[in-house]
């Protein structure tokens, strides 16, 4: 009997042992994390993961900064093709802002000598183009004056990525600001006369407007100043307002200002003899009964003042815009 009781011990022994060797990679193998694709759930430097699910981004999806030095006793300025409306700076030890009386240029210079590492900088503009800068300290800096050219103007496809024009702005509403200015640009270049019985005619000038166009909530206003005499014609300001047609005495007049929201070839002057166009770009509006709007132009220092008036009937015939035509 005690011979059957130490065989069976020992067989109990060597289960027990044979299950202590296997538990241990059971176990090990029970807590082993998922293997994790790389592409989704990248590591960082410590090996920890990003919270949540998340993916790199890949170089194409990078807008290559500009390179710029900066000093503490001189500026850098930097000419923008278009109005600045957006400037942020990565560091206080930089300092930025516009130059006085100019919409476009951007004076920057360190606000604190030598300092170390390399900071950045970012811009907007009113044509919608974001452009990067990586900035370091330099005693001497190479450029000081820098100007900018958009992919537009500077016949370099691969440049678009540096200031892409995706930018869209409030005021545009859905429109992007690019396609805005290439509808401009087009309507600016065909020159065609889409309007002709609207305008004025006084004193040798003549105040013209050429057609009326609308893309995705915009009006498109084409306008001539023709001056056929031999003084020049400055040009003070033009004004766009909605006013009653008829107005009872003592009757207060209510007007209501229209503001372009952009301008190809605003025009400040024309020479004698010569003739200039403007096209504005205005939100979406109609005129309501007993309304119509009025166009002003008037002259700097002088009484050759024009003037004409589209009625709701000339905006609801607008054309609209299907086919660019810029080159």
């Amino acid at each position: 009997m005690n011979k059957y009781f130490l065989m069976g011990a020992l067989m109990l022994g060597a289960v027990a042992a044979h299950a202590q060797q296997q538990n241990p990679a059971d176990s090990a193998a029970a807590h082993t994390p998922p293997v994790l694709r790389h592409e989704i759930y990248p590591r960082q430097e410590d090996g920890d993961l990003y919270h949540g699910l998340s993916r790199k981004l890949t170089f194409d999806r990078m807008i290559p900064p500009y390179g710029i030095e900066v000093t503490y006793g001189k500026t850098v300025h930097i000419l923008f093709p278009a109005e600045v409306r957006y400037v942020d700076l990565g560091s206080p030890d930089l300092i930025a802002g516009k130059a006085d009386g100019a919409e476009n240029v951007i004076r920057v210079k360190a606000a604190v000598r030598s300092f170390q590492g390399e900071t950045n900088m970012s811009v907007i503009t009113e044509d919608g183009a974001f452009y990067t800068f990586n900035v370091r300290y330099a005693d001497e800096p190479l450029l000081l004056n820098i100007e900018m050219c958009d992919f537009l103007h500077d016949g370099e496809a691969v440049n678009r990525p540096n200031n892409a024009m995706e930018v869209y702005l409030s005021e545009l509403g859905a429109e992007s600001p690019l396609l805005v200015r290439l509808i401009m640009k087009s309507i600016y270049k065909q020159n065609r006369r889409q309007v002709r019985h609207i305008g004025s005619k006084r004193f040798g000038i003549q105040y013209l407007l050429k057609g009326i166009y609308t893309h995705n909530g915009l009006l498109y206003f084409h306008t001539e100043i023709r001056n056929a005499s031999h003084v020049p014609f400055d040009v003070d300001y033009i004004t766009f307002k909605i006013v009653d047609k008829k107005v009872a005495r003592r009757t207060a007049i209510q007007e209501q200002i229209i503001l372009p929201l952009r301008a190809q070839n605003y025009v400040t002057c024309v020479p004698g003899c010569k003739s200039e166009r403007t096209v504005f770009t205005m939100q979406k509006f109609t005129l309501p009964d007993g309304k119509c709007l009025v166009v002003e132009l008037n002259e700097k220092n002088g009484g050759r003042h024009q003037s004409f008036v589209v009625e709701n009937d000339d905006l609801v015939r607008a054309e609209v815009i299907d086919e660019l035509k810029v080159r």
